[in-house]
């Protein structure tokens, strides 16, 4: 396992995996994917972290348990399609960006962070595969439904979003994330997923949903742990409402310190 981290300073440490896609390939959502990963790398640097980019599976020599002991916390970003098969379906032709060596890279950082008690927040694939890694499903391909969670044709300049608010649980992690405190916070939310949660891991609770029953957030009830669907880094977002999540976790990256 390679780590690469920014300059050294009394700040937590917060491991995320890269994107192992380049963005040269064809398929444009995978350069947004990547330019979302730089947006994500950013904002923890400007909420007080020090971003640590984990860039290699497993190794033989238990490098990566190596170096999540060095961290204060993980970030599980957003990207391509998680491979069907890792919760028990055929692969449809609506998936993209299935990459076998990502899933391994993503799966194994979570799984070793979670046994190891550190913080993690996972973004949209991160929020997918958690619910994965932990014995959920997944929807494919989401039908058109009562709430538009993403744009087909997105106009010139108005970005991949689609745009809605979505009521958090009192008292629960994204809520905490978001300023809520004890109390329920509306969130309103950068949307760009054709794929969704379907069977939710038993060990997890729902925390967020959409009008239509999507569910938007995760957590784990004796952990910190805890995803989004949505994409709190989106750059149309107000730049307070885009630090304030991730200067929320870095907190308690740092609390756990």
């Amino acid at each position: 396992m390679q780590i690469f981290r920014s300059s050294p300073g009394n700040r937590p440490r917060i491991g995320v995996p890269v994107r192992l896609t380049s963005s040269s390939d064809p398929d444009p959502r995978v350069a947004e994917a990547n330019a979302l990963f730089e947006y994500i790398v950013e904002l923890l640097r400007e909420g007080g972290g020090e971003p640590v980019l984990l860039t290699a599976a497993v190794t033989d020599d238990g490098g990566l348990g190596a170096a999540l002991e060095s961290l204060d916390g993980v970030v599980l970003p957003g990207g391509g399609d998680l491979d069907p098969g890792l919760y028990g379906e055929e692969r449809s032709g609506v998936c993209y960006d299935v990459n076998h060596a990502q899933d391994e890279l993503d799966a194994e950082v979570a799984r070793q962070a979670i046994d190891a008690g550190l913080p993690l927040l996972g973004i949209c694939r991160g929020h997918q595969l958690l619910n994965v890694i932990h014995g959920g499903t997944l929807i494919q391909d989401m039908a058109p439904g009562t709430v538009a969670h993403r744009e087909p044709a997105p106009a010139h300049g108005a970005g991949p979003w689609a745009w809605h608010e979505v009521a958090v649980q009192a008292g629960s992690k994204v809520a905490a994330l978001y300023g809520g405190g004890s109390g329920a916070v509306t969130v309103k939310i950068a949307s760009g997923h054709h794929q969704a949660v379907a069977r939710v891991a038993g060990s997890l609770r729902v925390t967020a949903v959409a009008e239509d029953g999507t569910v938007e957030a995760l957590e784990h009830p004796d952990r910190w742990v805890a995803s989004v669907q949505w994409h709190p880094e989106a750059l149309e977002l107000p730049a307070a409402e885009r630090l304030a999540p991730f200067r929320a976790f870095v907190e308690v990256c740092r609390t756990r310190r």
